[in-house]
C-alpha cells in the first residue's frame, strides 16, 4: 500500500454512532486535506441557518448573499470556507472538478464572474485533526468511509445526507439510520 493511500482526501467520513453527544453526531465530513501533518475537512450537514450575507462583513455578489452558510466543524467558527465547482476546473483541489478556498477575494471573484453550471457552498469554521489524530479515531471505528461525489456535496439535501448514505452501504447501517438521535426516546 502507498503512503497516498492511507490518506483520505475526497472521502467523506460519516458518524458511525460512536460520536453521540459530541459535535460530530450525525455528521458527514469531506476530507479536502490529509498528509501525515493532519487532516482539515468541512461538515457538509450543519447549516446555521443563516445566509452568507447576513454574516459575512464583506460586499460580496448578489448571488453569493443568499447562499445558505454551513457550520463546516468547531474549529476557528469565524475563518471562511467555500467548495465550488464547475463544469472543468483544471486544478481542482479535492476531488476532479471540486475546489476548496478560504480566500474572501477568490471567492467574490467566483461569484461576480457569471457561469450557469458553477455551484458554491461556504462554510465557518472547519474540522481539524492533528498528525496521528484521524488516524486513531479511525482505528477506533469512530467514522466510516464513503467515496464523495459531487452529487453528494452539492445535490443532496443535507438534512438527509447522513442517514441517506448509511442506507446505501446496506442493512447493517440502515438500522443505524434508523436509530432515534436521542437513545432514550426508543
Amino acid at each position: 500500500m502507498s503512503e497516498s493511500d492511507q490518506f483520505l482526501k475526497g472521502q467523506l467520513l460519516l458518524d458511525s454512532g460512536q460520536l453521540r453527544g459530541s459535535f460530530f453526531q450525525r455528521t458527514v465530513v469531506l476530507i479536502c486535506q490529509h498528509d501525515s501533518e493532519g487532516a482539515f475537512g468541512l461538515v457538509l450537514n450543519r447549516a446555521t441557518g443563516n445566509k452568507a450575507g447576513e454574516m459575512i462583513v464583506a460586499d460580496l455578489p448578489e448571488v453569493l448573499k443568499e447562499c445558505p452558510l454551513y457550520l463546516g466543524g468547531p474549529v476557528q467558527p469565524s475563518a471562511l470556507s467555500f467548495l465550488h465547482t464547475d463544469a472543468f476546473i483544471p486544478d481542482a483541489n479535492v476531488l476532479p472538478n471540486l475546489s476548496l478556498g478560504h480566500s474572501l477575494d477568490s471567492l467574490i471573484e467566483i461569484g461576480d464572474s457569471f457561469a450557469p453550471t458553477r455551484k458554491i457552498r461556504m462554510f465557518a469554521g472547519y474540522a481539524g485533526w492533528s498528525a496521528g489524530q484521524l488516524e486513531d479515531e479511525m482505528k477506533r471505528k469512530a467514522w466510516l468511509t464513503h467515496p464523495a461525489s459531487l452529487e453528494l456535496v452539492f445535490e443532496t439535501d443535507p438534512n438527509d445526507l447522513w442517514q441517506r448514505i448509511l442506507r446505501q452501504k446496506g442493512w447493517k447501517y440502515k438500522l443505524l439510520s434508523q436509530m432515534p438521535e436521542d437513545l432514550s426516546l426508543n
